[in-house]
């Protein structure tokens, strides 16, 4: 991976303590999994950032490469990898995910 779409990623999680790399925008998803993944973070009422894969080819390859996982969208909360939709929809029906938002929140 160029070092340079790294930082960019970097900077862009440590700036941000829910963030969500996935296709489209939190008010226009482009994709179901993305769409379900901002449907649970918004029904937690929280506030989160997203950034459009599709207008950044260099952080499109360079998210999974980063991350070590294959699809879109991906979570990053309080700087930590969480996972995609199947995984956002499994902690939140087990309530962890509630958990990690309210711990992130109040750091």
């Amino acid at each position: 991976m160029i070092s340079e779409v790294k930082e960019k990623i970097d900077t862009l999680i440590e700036q941000n303590k829910i963030l969500v790399f996935m296709k489209g925008t939190k008010l226009m998803p482009q994709c179901g999994f993305s769409n379900n993944v901002v449907q649970i973070l918004n029904s937690l009422g929280i506030n989160f950032e997203t950034v459009d894969i599709l207008e950044d080819n260099e952080i499109r390859q360079g998210i999974k490469e980063y991350s070590n996982w294959p699809t879109i969208p991906q979570v990053y909360i309080n700087g930590e990898f969480v996972g995609g939709s199947d995984i956002m929809i499994e902690l939140y029906q087990k309530g962890e995910l509630q958990q990690m938002v309210e711990v992130a929140l109040a750091s």
